[in-house]
């Protein structure tokens, strides 16, 4: 039967999943809940809530329970701590105790409480699988990594794994051991730079002539290979990754939603890298300040093996604010200047960091000094305009020592990796058109990535200067608004806003380019050089039949950025 939820606006059930790993909160696996509150006294619903939950557990037996809770701005995550083979269970029980808790304290009548237990415990004697949890417990006593889902289970990774049916795991006595193993890895999360990041990791293992995946927002590839297309940012990606036999080692995207809706896959990291850390898509599954964001990034720390290194960025002022209270162990800083207090301070204690010095790549791994390369030998960097690529060049290098590669290999791989739409598609991709206009097509999405591009493009000479963007509609005002005025920063003498049929995720048509426009007029445009178009392709379209010799454009394409890239080919 369905768990029924009261309906008020005081007690709102927002949110409940199954948790596969380390997450915002902890590093257990279990079911997560998330309320959001409104005019009623917290701390009167955490302690109804916990007697609510204690008293199901006791009598579902569930021995030894360890639950948690973290209080955000307008309610509670909730969490119940489950082997592997009760996430369900877990979730139902969450719910149910919620149920409970909700008729409690807004005097409603429990409706079949004797139905929704029984219903548990059918669910719990589905779930359990005894040989799981053997194999589990095997692969810690073996020293391997163990990666489950619904339906395959696997142990090792890669060219070391082994794969097996969750209803047909055998005795462990016939597994072969000796032939499971993991394989060097890296996880990757921030707000921007993130597919960057694998990708030039990416490129440095092919330096080593290994063959490197990567899992991304785009898809999950093996050497050359895609797997699937898609956003495979999350766990499923990195298994869909890691159980291919033909991998040797791998860079995995972690985004924001992963980590919150599921948790983090793994646990054997070699490296993890938080690229950078801005405002977006706060208000999510109780993540409301910048603060929280910055936290929920930074569970990556949790995936790492005894000997990982944790590479972030010290140009980052929140980065450091938040590593100051609390302080990670094997860190690896990088930052545009050696004078930055956290090189320094690394030097000083002989510590890993990387930095810029006199137009050069330089990396400390503790013991030496190596130069890497020079910046300008850096493609995607523009001679060093793009200087967010120089921050993502510098913390590929950070990762890319922890995890072992020589100073050579990780040169050639940053010096053959290209801003075009085959190396780091969407991501400053140039195009010069017949007439000697110039395109600059960017996926930026967000105040922070759109403030790098600009900054980028401002630098650049031009007759006149385009710009093409739009955004989806699942973003607050301000932060649409700041998008556009982000752009503004660009001085255009020309702006396209396009509409995103696609994404405009409960907005109206037409809502999300009305307040881009009302900013871009607030921030000095004329509506003479504001044009509105219903696609990015028909936007492409219309500045291209006005752009001239010499003139620049910043295209941000977040929508039919393949069909963009082949029309402006033809161009």
């Amino acid at each position: 039967m369905e768990i029924p939820h009261p309906d008020s606006e005081r007690l709102i059930l927002d949110s409940c999943r199954r948790l596969t790993g380390p997450s915002l909160v902890w590093s257990e696996t279990g079911a997560i809940l998330d309320v959001l509150l409104q005019d009623i006294d917290m701390q009167r619903v955490l302690d109804c809530w916990y007697r609510q939950v204690n008293a199901l557990l006791v009598q579902l037996h569930w021995h030894q329970p360890k639950l948690a809770h973290r209080r955000f701005e307008n309610g509670f995550n909730l969490l119940l701590a489950a082997p592997i083979d009760q996430l369900y269970s877990a979730v139902m029980t969450l719910e149910t105790a919620w149920y409970f808790c909700a008729c409690d304290l807004l005097g409603i009548t429990l409706e079949s409480q004797e139905q929704l237990i029984q219903e548990i415990f059918d669910e719990m004697r589905s779930e359990k699988n005894d040989a799981l949890i053997a194999l589990q417990s095997a692969a810690t006593d073996h020293g391997v990594d163990f990666l489950a889902d619904d339906d395959v289970v696997s142990i090792g990774h890669g060219n070391g794994c082994s794969s097996y049916s969750v209803a047909q795991i055998p005795p462990l006595e016939q597994i072969d051991w000796d032939s499971i193993h993991d394989i060097p890895l890296a996880m990757i999360t921030g707000t921007n730079g993130k597919s960057t990041s694998v990708r030039l990791l990416d490129r440095i293992a092919r330096a080593a002539n290994q063959v490197s995946g990567i899992t991304s927002t785009d898809f999950v590839r093996v050497g050359d290979d895609i797997l699937d297309q898609g956003d495979y940012s999350g766990p499923g990606g990195a298994r869909l990754l890691l159980r291919d036999r033909r991998l040797q080692v791998a860079f995995l995207e972690v985004a924001r939603g992963g980590i919150l809706r599921r948790g983090l896959p793994l646990g054997r990291a070699r490296a993890a890298l938080v690229t950078n850390v801005a405002n977006d898509h706060l208000g999510q599954y109780g993540v409301n300040t910048l603060a929280a964001l910055t936290e929920t990034k930074f569970a990556v720390s949790k995936t790492l093996a005894e000997n990982g290194v944790l590479v972030t960025n010290a140009d980052d002022s929140g980065i450091v604010e938040f590593l100051a209270g609390n302080p990670g162990r094997n860190l690896c800083w990088f930052s545009l200047e050696k004078s930055s207090p956290q090189i320094r301070q690394q030097i000083e204690n002989r510590e890993r960091c990387c930095f810029v010095e006199n137009g050069f790549i330089v990396n400390f791994d503790g013991q030496q000094f190596e130069r890497i390369c020079a910046v300008n030998e850096i493609p995607m960097t523009l001679d060093g305009a793009a200087l967010h690529n120089v921050s993502n060049a510098l913390g590929a290098v950070g990762v890319a020592s922890a995890m072992g590669y020589p100073a050579a290999q990780i040169a050639s791989g940053l010096s053959h990796f290209n801003s075009d739409e085959r190396d780091n598609p969407g991501r400053l991709n140039s195009f010069t058109l017949r007439n000697s206009a110039r395109v600059i097509v960017d996926f930026a999405h967000n105040a922070h990535g759109v403030a790098a591009v600009t900054d980028t493009v401002r630098r650049m000479p031009a007759r006149q200067k385009w710009a093409l963007f739009g955004s989806a509609g699942d973003r607050s005002d301000d932060e649409i608004a700041a998008i556009a005025r982000g752009v503004c920063a660009l001085k255009p003498d020309h702006v396209v806003i396009t509409e995103l049929v696609d994404y405009l995720r409960g907005r109206e048509p037409g809502e999300v380019g009305k307040i881009m426009q009302q900013a871009c007029l607030q921030s000095g445009l004329a509506e003479s050089q504001i044009v509105i178009a219903e696609s990015p392709l028909a936007g492409v379209k219309l500045a291209l039949k006005q752009m001239q010799a010499d003139d620049l454009g910043l295209f941000l394409v977040l929508a039919e950025r393949n069909q963009v890239i082949d029309y402006l080919k033809s161009q």
